[in-house]
Parts: structure tokens; C-alpha cells; sequence
């Protein structure tokens, strides 16, 4: 089963998707490196232009769709972090005040200037180096060679092979369907062999930590389709409009079945089985539970059917057996209390009932 609590954003990575999948934006990063480079040196900031080449090496590594937005927000440390720098050295000449002050003003307009709950790092660094390089002409110089590396990153970079923003998503999708899937077929065995779900105790320190670890990855599964939908928004809400026109209306490979439809499902599905899953954890772990044990053949069909919807297959067949079990089920266990636990199965044949109802994309 995939380790979703292992993936770290952005949702997709670029390298090792493919054999050859690093060359794309190792060139991307290369040319948005060399060009500010080299045109630092032709109009004679320094002789050696490292923040000019800095905003690819950093920017280009996240989402490359972003990049307009974290070079800005990059330039904007620049600025600051020059401006705090010649202020404090104008008004207080170097001396055993002179650091502490850079210090904290710096990490003052870190702060201050984050955005997104992420500080600004880039006021603090500039601060720290500007102090303490000697050339005065140096300030100047860092603010050129910043502004030459961001205006490349933010024209150019996005336009040097971009990745397909909906094959993107359709790959997010499929890891999570295989998780998903995995998942509820590690439940539906658990239940058809008598042993519930697996409790959440505190025995031992070992237990604690195996529980800590379970739920974090519990919840990066079922906040899995939310990333790769802002992934997939944020990918294609672009305001450069040759990127517009680049970008396709869905992956070439997806046939009839567009991956946003399928993503809205897997987003409407997941909180009705993480409730699920909560409340079967809640319920006999030891197997003396009649109405969890005999919820083995309807989590298997939920999955079967969920699984068919996710991939774009007909779900139609595989529904009207989880509709017949649930029913069933229902007949045999009439309770409350069991309505409690089916209820995230049921609100998951709702979204599959929505979603073969809708119109194609």
C-alpha cells in the first residue's frame, strides 16, 4: 500500500515520475539560472552574480506554476531586507549594537512579510548578507541581480516545458484510488475475519507511537483528493495567457472521464469514510460486534463500486450491490446506533449515485 503520509507537497513531484521525467525542469532550471547570469555580468552588477541565478535554484524546485507568485514574494524579501540593512548601518554604524539590531529587525520583516503562514526567510538572509559584505556598492548590486533573476524565473520559467496540469491530477487521483483501495480491502479483511478494527490503546510506548503514525497517515490519505484539487486549481488559474492556450482541457489520455468530476467525488467520499472509519474504530475491536462483522461484504462492495467510479470505469452495477447490502444490512440491524456506523457508507452511495447522475463533462 502507498505511504500517502510520505508525500509532502506540492502533490506532485517532478522527479522520478518517469524514466527521464528530471529532464524537464533540471533544463528549466538550468536556463533561468544561466540567463540572469550572464546578463548580470553584461550590464556589470558583479563579477560573479549568485543571487542572480538564486530565485530559479529556489523557485523553480516547487510548483513551477507558482513560481510567478514565490519570486515575487522573493523580491519583496530582497527590498526589504536591503532597505532594513542600509537603514540600521546609516543610523548606527558598525559596532557591538550593530548585529543584534540587523538581527531582530530582520527577523521582525521575516515575519511580517509572510504570507500564506510561511515567513519571508529571503528579509532576514539579505539583511545578514548585505552586513556583512564590505563593498558599498554591494546593496545596489543585490537588488539588480535579484530583480534581472526574478523577472526571468516569472516570465520565463512557467513557458520552458510546463507539465500537463491534468495528467498531473489524474496521477495524484490513481495514487490515491490505490491507497483508498487498499484500505478499505484491509478493513473488509479485518471484519470477515472476526478481528474489527484496529484500536486505538496506549499500552505501551510502541503502541502509542504506531497509533500517532496510523493517524497521521489516515489523515493524509483522506486530505489527499483536497491537495490534489488546490494543486490542479492552482496549476490552471494562470494569468499569462500563452500558458493559457498551452494548456489542455484534460489529459489526452483520460477518454471520456475528466479527472475534476472524478476528483469532486473522491473530495465528497473521503470525509463520509474517514467518519466511517472513526466510528467502526469505536465499535468491538474484538469481534464480538454482529452488526460490525457483517459489514465485511458491504465495505467490499463500497470499495469495489468507489474504486470503479475513481478510475473512471461504470460504477452502475457495482452500486446497486452496495445499495442491496446496505438495505440488508439494515434489515438485520435496525439500531441506532448501527445507523451511526453505516451512515459513512451510505453518504458514500449518495456521491456514487450523484455522480453516474451527472451529465458528462
Amino acid at each position: 500500500m502507498l505511504d500517502m503520509s510520505r508525500m509532502s507537497a506540492p502533490v506532485f513531484a517532478v522527479f522520478g515520475r518517469v524514466p527521464g521525467g528530471w529532464f524537464a525542469p533540471a533544463a528549466r532550471m538550468v536556463v533561468c539560472a544561466a540567463l540572469p547570469w550572464y546578463v548580470c555580468v553584461w550590464i556589470g552588477t558583479t563579477t560573479a552574480p549568485v543571487a542572480a541565478a538564486l530565485p530559479a535554484v529556489l523557485v523553480l524546485r516547487q510548483d513551477v506554476f507558482a513560481a510567478p507568485r514565490l519570486a515575487f514574494e522573493r523580491l519583496v524579501g530582497v527590498i526589504a531586507g536591503v532597505l532594513l540593512t542600509v537603514a540600521v548601518l546609516h543610523w548606527l554604524p558598525t559596532g557591538p549594537l550593530t548585529f543584534p539590531v540587523v538581527l531582530v529587525c530582520g527577523c521582525a520583516g521575516m515575519y511580517l512579510l509572510g504570507t500564506g503562514g510561511s515567513a519571508n526567510q529571503q528579509v532576514l538572509i539579505t539583511a545578514l548578507v548585505i552586513y556583512g559584505t564590505a563593498d558599498p556598492g554591494y546593496p545596489l548590486a543585490r537588488l539588480w541581480e535579484s530583480a534581472v533573476g526574478v523577472a526571468v524565473v516569472t516570465l520565463l520559467g512557467p513557458l520552458l516545458w510546463p507539465p500537463d496540469p491534468y495528467r498531473e491530477a489524474a496521477r495524484g487521483l490513481e495514487a490515491y484510488r490505490v491507497a483508498l483501495l487498499a484500505r478499505l480491502e484491509g478493513i473488509s479483511g479485518r471484519l470477515a475475519a472476526g478481528t474489527g478494527a484496529p484500536a486505538a490503546t496506549a499500552a505501551t510506548a510502541a503502541t502509542a507511537t504506531a497509533t500517532a503514525t496510523a493517524t497521521a497517515g489516515a489523515y493524509a490519505l483522506w486530505h489527499r483528493p483536497y491537495e490534489v484539487s488546490a494543486a490542479l486549481d492552482r496549476m490552471t488559474a494562470r494569468r499569462l495567457s500563452p500558458l493559457a492556450r498551452r494548456t489542455p482541457t484534460r489529459a489526452p489520455d483520460e477518454g471520456p472521464h475528466p479527472v475534476r468530476p472524478r476528483l469532486r467525488l473522491a473530495g465528497r467520499t473521503a470525509p463520509a469514510l474517514h467518519f466511517f472509519g472513526r466510528e467502526l474504530e469505536s465499535r468491538a475491536p474484538g469481534g464480538d460486534d454482529g452488526a460490525v462483522r457483517a459489514l465485511a461484504p458491504l465495505v467490499d462492495a463500497t470499495a469495489r463500486a468507489l474504486d470503479a467510479a475513481l478510475r473512471g470505469a461504470d460504477c452502475g452495477p457495482g452500486l446497486l450491490r452496495a445499495r442491496e447490502l446496505e438495505a440488508a444490512h439494515r434489515a438485520a440491524h435496525p439500531a441506532r446506533r448501527d445507523a451511526a456506523l453505516r451512515a459513512g457508507l451510505h453518504l458514500t452511495h449518495e456521491a456514487l449515485a450523484d455522480h453516474l447522475a451527472a451529465p458528462p463533462a
